[in-house]
């Protein structure tokens, strides 16, 4: 059984994806950035960006039926090298006590105002 969660972001619906799909027990949370859906605002600070993206992949394992805390990866897309610092250190207030994989790559974003995005698996229980 496949289940598809969708934020309502311009982005699912133009280019035909889902925030996230649930596979089983497994979740798979699509690349994520700091846009703020309520607000319709993104920071300008790559800390702010990471914290709004946690929020954002928090409310997608929600709908899928779990949480932060069943994360075992995540990969964090990042454009700044200088950034990385401030970048990890939300990584770490997110993530204490969870612990999952993660691999951080520098890219070039689609919108060049965004400075993180993060994709993420989740498994319901671990």
């Amino acid at each position: 059984m496949k289940k598809h969660v969708f934020s309502g972001s311009v982005f699912e619906e133009k280019y035909g994806h889902s925030r996230a799909v649930v596979a089983g027990d497994t979740i798979y949370v699509s690349g994520t950035t700091g846009y703020d859906y309520a607000t319709g605002a993104l920071p300008e600070e790559a800390a702010e960006q990471t914290r709004q993206t946690f929020r954002n992949i928090e409310a997608a394992l929600h709908q899928a039926g779990a949480s932060l805390h069943d994360l075992v990866q995540i990969v964090t897309y990042f454009t700044d090298p200088d950034d990385w610092d401030a970048i990890g250190a939300i990584l770490r207030d997110e993530l204490q006590g969870i612990h999952p994989a993660n691999s951080g790559v520098r890219v070039a974003l689609i919108d060049p105002a965004m400075k993180v995005e993060i994709s993420a698996i989740a498994v319901r229980s671990a």
